[in-house]
């Protein structure tokens, strides 16, 4: 088991495929200068398998593929079918667009849960939050997948003054459909033009839900950053994602390897570990691991103090979300 100096075992790997997106939302793409990483930057497949054996073998029993939206990335069939055959629980984390071309590919590498993002139901609004005019096509593979039999969850950045209006409805689908709804807390990375009065915690929506509906409280699994709820008689459920409120850092087992093959053991954290760099030179990764590992900090990548209405966006020094992969 690979654990950090707090002694958290860290099981998980989330593995972005690409810095590239068919979207431009705002909390995770800066408005300027985007650039994606030349193809030579970017882990090759057979690189991808070499650093997701390592991580099994130390320990990791689960691995998720991000973006950017890991299925534009030239290949991803390919990445699913290899990643397939290690012994972990793989699934994915995307927009939804593409689904529809590869859902033979996830059937094929027995990928039985998707976690698709979706801020908004509402056809004008997803739009200005995308700048793309997609809503029918994402929410018909969302039916899709739902139909085909796979545990879908919707991630919704709940952001004040823009989307905080559609909670209801977003629960009102857990009626309807055996969908997962999760409410994610506005986080801030670098040029989201983050601001903690922006942020709605977790209970200013359950009140929302309160003043609504009857619902009971979910058991949560370990090691779970969703906070899970149920109204009564649904087939779905929905849950709350407390980053910002209430962060769940002393249960952590998650580590993250960008598209260009650096490790990051915090999602807020700077630091990085360049592991495709050593692989390209032929040297072992398990030491460079364990090292990065053994730096993680205890609370929110050592960027933070437990006050986080102070926060200043502008003095954490980190990637935009699209770099590091969601």
């Amino acid at each position: 088991m690979m654990k950090d100096q707090f002694h958290r075992v860290h099981d998980y790997l989330r593995i972005s495929l690409t810095d590239s997106c068919n979207f431009r939302c705002s909390y995770c793409m800066p408005e300027e200068n985007i650039s994606c990483m030349p193809q030579k930057h970017l882990m090759q497949v057979e690189e991808i398998e070499s650093i997701a054996k390592t991580f099994v073998k130390l320990g990791v029993n689960k691995i998720r593929l991000t973006g950017g939206e890991p299925l534009v990335r030239k290949g991803a069939d390919q990445i699913i079918k290899t990643l397939a055959q290690l012994p972990v629980e793989l699934s994915l984390t995307t927009n939804g667009v593409y689904v529809d071309k590869f859902i033979d590919t996830f059937k094929q590498a027995g990928i039985r849960s998707l976690n698709v993002s979706i801020d908004s139901l509402q056809p004008s609004r997803f739009f200005q939050l995308t700048k793309r005019a997609v809503l029918d096509k994402v929410w018909n593979n969302i039916l899709l997948l739902q139909k085909e039999g796979f545990h879908v969850k919707l991630n919704v950045v709940a952001m004040k003054g823009i989307n905080e209006d559609e909670i209801l409805d977003f629960i009102q689908l857990t009626q309807k459909h055996p969908l997962h709804v999760r409410f994610i807390e506005f986080m801030p990375f670098s040029g989201n033009k983050w601001e903690y009065q922006k942020v709605i915690k977790a209970q200013e929506m359950l009140q929302l839900v309160k003043d609504s509906y009857d619902f009971i409280k979910l058991r949560d699994e370990k090691h779970a950053t969703a906070k899970k709820y149920k109204l009564y008689n649904a087939p779905g459920t929905f849950a709350f994602i407390t980053t910002m409120s209430a962060p769940f850092c002393v249960d952590c087992n998650r580590m993250r390897i960008t598209a260009d093959g650096k490790m990051k053991n915090c999602l807020f954290g700077k630091e990085e570990t360049d592991l495709l760099g050593a692989l390209r030179k032929g040297e072992k990764l398990e030491h460079l691991i364990q090292n990065s590992l053994n730096r993680k900090h205890a609370f929110m990548g050592g960027q933070f103090n437990k006050e986080l209405k102070n926060t200043q966006a502008t003095t954490i020094e980190n990637r935009s979300m699209v770099k590091i992969g969601g």
